[in-house]
């Protein structure tokens, strides 16, 4: 199948059915609110290393309902303890900025560019991009930031810099927000996030349960 170009002057996605067997469905547009905000409702999330912007909708989609989320003896014991502090969007562009420095297996830069850290720092002020942190003794110390809409989080990376602080940041916000969200995108696997409870689902499924028209 043809991978589609996008037309930064129009605001629309071809149809996610018609991307590629590895989830590639277009290229090129821009990281405006306006566009972030249609992927993430149509189901598509932005992904790139270098110009052109690449645009993403995966068959099967990885996510975890908040039901399903397990937590191992030892984190609730970390929990218990009360080992790390977390706060909600208390410093949105030092926790993106700290996912960005990550360092990638099998890749030599990241894909949190200067670019998407201001497209989601612009989604943050906006009321959609949110983050969590972790602290120890008021330094920043691990976190995740992602995009709510609705009652769906759309995750877009962690980091942790301290043994089990991202994990900490995670499993307190899910529990948190179990009441209101119905589920929480991973868009891909990852070991980490299978050990808290995530699996695929179909993307006809995710596309039903995130309310896609």
């Amino acid at each position: 199948m043809p991978v589609f170009r996008l037309n930064k002057k129009q605001l629309l996605f071809p149809p996610v059915h018609l991307a590629e067997p590895d989830g590639l469905l277009a290229v090129g547009g821009d990281l405006s609110a306006e566009r972030l905000l249609l992927a993430y409702r149509s189901g598509i999330f932005p992904w790139f290393d270098e110009r052109p912007i690449l645009w993403w909708s995966p068959d099967p989609r990885f996510v975890l309902f908040p039901a399903d989320l397990k937590v191992s003896s030892s984190m609730k014991q970390v929990l218990r303890r009360n080992q790390f502090r977390i706060t909600y969007n208390a410093d949105f562009p030092a926790v993106i900025a700290r996912c960005s420095r990550i360092p990638r297996p099998g890749q030599d830069s990241t894909w949190i560019t200067d670019e998407m850290q201001e497209a989601y720092i612009r989604l943050h002020q906006a009321g959609y991009a949110m983050s969590v942190e972790s602290w120890m003794d008021d330094e920043l110390v691990g976190g995740l930031y992602g995009v709510k809409i609705g009652d769906c989080f759309f995750g877009e990376s962690m980091f942790s810099d301290v043994s089990n602080a991202s994990k900490a940041a995670f499993i307190t916000f899910v529990q948190a927000y179990a009441h209101e969200l119905k589920l929480i995108d991973c868009q891909v696997e990852t070991e980490h996030l299978a050990s808290l409870g995530a699996g695929f689902i179909p993307r006809d499924t995710f596309l039903e349960l995130i309310q896609v028209p």
